[in-house]
Formats: C-alpha cells, structure tokens, sequence
C-alpha cells in the first residue's frame, strides 16, 4: 500500500512510535532515508524523501507482516527525525544507546532479532532498545511485568501507560541481571524489593539518570524504571501552561526575600516539575545561593547545591534541613513537606529570612493552609509565612492539526458548575499522522493560585477550615482548577474527559 500527502511531513513536530520505528534496521533506514513513525488501523506509516522509490519501499515491506504507507516528508525534518531515533548506530541492528553503570563501564551490542525472539544473551542490547524506546516516546517510565505468559513491556506517555510489546519469558533472568548491575543492585536477591539508579547516554552528548526498583510477584521479579531529567530544556513555567495573569502573580511572590511558597496536588501531577521550573527563573534573575532536599534528585540544575536523602536515613529530610541552614542559603527547595519535623524546620526557615519551597499532597490550595495545621503547625505561623499556594493538575492536550468540533451538552456544562455555557462548542479527539492516531499530544497544567495578602493571613489565624477559604476564593473571584479545566476546555485546548478528570479530583 503506498499513498503520499498533499503537503510533506514536518517530522520534528511528530511523535515517532519506537514499536515501528526500531522493527527497521538502522543501517537500512539511513540509507534510504525511510523511518517508520506510526501504526494507523493496522498500516504502518513510513515517513520517506522518495514516495517514488519502489526498491526502498520494497525493502521496507519485507520487515512488516503488514500493509505499509508511504508518506513523503520534508528532508531536513527527516534527517534529524532518524538521528533521534537511530543515534550512532553503526550495526543496523535495533537500538544501539550506550548505557553507563555507575562504575563507568560502557557495554555494547545490538540486537537483530524481534523482542519476542531475544535470547539471554542479548540483553544488554535489549535494555539499550528499551530505554531507546522511552527516549523516542518521551516517556516517564518503563514497566516490566512478568505474566503467566511471556513478560509484558508498558510506557507511560502522558499520564498513560501503553502497551509497547511482550517478550518470552526466557529473556527476564538476562534482562534483570543487565538493570541490576546497571543500578547498582544485588543480582543475586530475587526475593526481596531493591532500588538504585544509573546514568544513560544517548543522542551526540545527551544523558538522563534512572531510577530502577525491583519487586518479587507470582511470576518473577518485576521492573520499573522512572526516567529523570528528560528534557529539562522544557522546564520554564510558562511552557508548563501558566499564563500572564497568573504567572505575574508567581513572579511577584518569587522576588520577595522570604517565605513559604508551596505546589499541591495529588502524584504525577507535576509538582516537581513546577518547583524546578520556578527555582530556574529564580537563578535567571539574579544571584542566589540555593540549596535543595530532595528524594530522589530528578533534575540536574548547575549552581545549586542538590542534597539527596538517604535511604538508610543517614541523611534525613530534617537533619539535611537543619545543615542547611549554617550555610547562609537565600533560597531552600524542599521535595516534600511529609511531617511535623519537616514542616518545623521548613516554617522556621521561612521565618528567618529564607525563601522556602516546598510541594504538599492536598487537592486545593487552600488546602496547604489546613494539611500545615493538620502536622502541628500553629495557625499564626502559617498566616506568618505562607506567600503563595498553587494546586495543579495535568491534561493531556488535544492535537491541533485533527481535533473534532463537538457541542457541549448541558450535563457536562454543569459537571464545572457552570449550566449558561451548554451550547458552547468544544473540541474531542480527532486522528492523524502527527498525534498517531491518538488525537492528544502532550500535557499542559491546570492551576489554581492562593495569594495568601494581609485579608488572607487574618482569615487563616482567624480559625477558618478549608471549605470557609474555598468559598472566600470564590467569593474573591480567584480561578479554582474547575474554572481553569473550563477554561482550557473552551479554547480547544484540551478534551472533555481531560477538563472533567481535573474536577473529579478537585
């Protein structure tokens, strides 16, 4: 099957799918400048410069059980699209990214076989494909989970885990062995939980750090690597989705010398990922000493001092905190406010003339106020030090190119507490060559901001709980996440399912 498009193909803004990508040998890609990118209603996409090519096409079907379209794309998109997804490799195999134990030895290999077919032998290459696959699918991690038949590979992408493909169970002990060494593990225990992490190249000079962690089930050990500090070239507030109004207001409470600024939301909501975006536009502005705790460190920032805590408690949250402090910081990012130790030394830091960042696990923002209290923290003293409270969720976004109009019905207007605006149109998921058939590309954040002013520090010592200070933000007219999903979802820029998750945990 062989079909081209009216216009050809911008590459760079396409998400490149690893389960077809890496079928096609390295060597035969590069030379006929094809790349597989996508697996539409059973036909793979094949993004090429020469739709006229019949040899190369040819070529191509060979290595699909599978009808195959052939879509011409723009020549210098494609080219850095196949280095991306190929790398150096120079054998023609299946991924080939260079992997770093932390003793510095760099293994090599390539696998030329299918995944289901790997023998033990090819584990390191079978690693080096995996992390190869997440790279290309900018995913968050990788799972390896053993079944009563074969071993079953998932990404998360976005929030959501996806199927990427299942090997025979003859690979697991070899591929388990390889992560081990990698992480720094035990390759002998296979009965009880272990965790470590390890550095891996890829691409000309690019490196991220992974964290692994083993757990023993029914069928054997199973593995979870969490990618860390993938494009960190991204961290900037307003990439993260915040807008004008409410960024000014992050600005103002950023400059102030001191006080308690925390990020709330439930897990996987990209909290972090905001306080490192914040710490960064901090750094731009002017000179600071920094200093941060975390567990683990997920992201590399140069001229901070980065502490991690220790998983034998050699390094605890409140120990390290209690350090820092004699090392005259002018700003502390602590990972998370976990206990009343933490949350102590964090307010008393605040209180002294530092600027304190920190995440919570609460819904709102207005539900920092009540969780602080909740650990032992006397009222006057959050009202005290307490700037600024943001709750934050995570939507995927609707691909632009091919979403649907849609009318919104009177049931879902109501769902945001808002019935005046059925009728209104928004937007679903559509499907195209750019989003893979999958109509949504990525994720932006949905924010709700609690600037706690002179009125807000009276309402908070006053004795208010967190339903009062919910309807006194209503009351001010401050956004809640229901507003901001609406919002989001009246501009097209995220679908209904996304706007309605947001307001179910709010």
């Amino acid at each position: 099957m062989s079909e081209t498009s009216e216009e050809p193909l911008d590459l760079s803004h396409v998400r490149i799918d690893p389960a077809v990508a890496l079928v096609l040998p390295a060597t035969l890609s590069k030379r006929r400048k094809l790349l597989p990118f996508a697996r539409l209603e059973g036909v793979v996409c094949v993004a090429c410069a020469n739709p006229a090519d019949v040899a190369a096409q040819r070529a191509v079907q060979r290595h699909f059980g599978e009808p195959v379209r052939f879509v011409p794309a723009e020549l210098k998109s494609l080219e850095a699209a196949l280095e991306r997804t190929y790398g150096d490799d120079p054998g023609g195999g299946r991924g080939s990214a260079s992997l770093r134990a932390p003793g510095g030895a760099r293994p090599t290999g390539t696998l030329r076989r299918g995944l289901a077919e790997a023998p033990d032998e090819d584990a390191v290459s079978l690693c080096n494909e995996l992390l190869r696959a997440a790279i290309l699918r900018q995913a968050s991690d990788v799972h390896i989970d053993p079944q009563r038949e074969g071993v079953r590979v998932r990404l998360r992408c976005d929030g959501v885990l996806e199927d990427y493909a299942t090997l025979e169970t003859s690979v697991l002990a070899g591929l388990m062995s390889r992560f081990k060494v990698l992480a720094g593990m035990d390759i002998a225990e296979k009965r009880a939980p272990q965790d470590g992490r390890f550095s891996h190249d890829y691409g000309a000079s690019q490196s991220l750090e992974l964290r692994a962690a083993t757990l023993p089930t029914k069928y054997g050990e199973r593995l979870t690597l969490r990618l860390l500090a993938l494009q960190t070239e991204s961290l900037t507030l307003e990439k993260l989705g915040l807008e004008a109004g409410p960024l000014e207001r992050v600005d103002r409470n950023l400059a102030r010398p001191h006080g308690l600024i925390l990020v709330t939301g439930p897990t996987g909501s990209g909290k972090s990922t905001t306080l490192y975006a914040g710490l960064r536009r901090l750094l731009a502005g002017r000179a600071l000493n920094a200093i941060t705790v975390e567990d683990p460190i997920e992201f590399d920032i140069d001229g901070v001092a980065q502490v991690e805590v220790d998983s034998t408690d050699k390094v605890s949250f409140g120990r390290a905190l209690r350090s820092i402090l004699r090392h005259d910081p002018d700003v502390i990012m602590i990972g998370e406010i976990r206990d009343r130790e933490t949350a102590d030394v964090a307010i008393k830091a605040a209180l002294t003339g530092h600027l304190v960042l920190s995440t919570l696990h609460t819904n709102t923002a207005a539900g920092a106020v009540t969780r602080l209290i909740d650990m032992g923290v006397e009222r006057y003293l959050v009202a005290a030090t307490l700037r600024l409270a943001v709750a934050q969720r995570l939507a995927r976004r609707l691909c632009q190119r091919c979403r649907v109009p849609q009318t919104l019905e009177l049931a879902e207007a109501t769902l945001f507490g808002l019935p005046e605006a059925a009728g209104e149109t928004i937007y679903a998921p559509g499907g195209c060559l750019y989003c893979g058939g999958r109509g949504l590309s990525g994720r932006t954040g949905l924010f709700e901001l609690l600037e706690v002013t002179r009125v807000w520090n009276e309402r908070i010592a006053s004795g208010a709980d967190e339903a009062t200070l919910i309807a006194a933000m209503q009351a001010d007219g401050i956004p809640t996440l229901g507003q901001a999903a609406l919002a989001a979802l009246r501009s097209g820029e995220i679908p209904l399912t996304e706007a309605a998750g947001a307001v179910a945990t709010w």
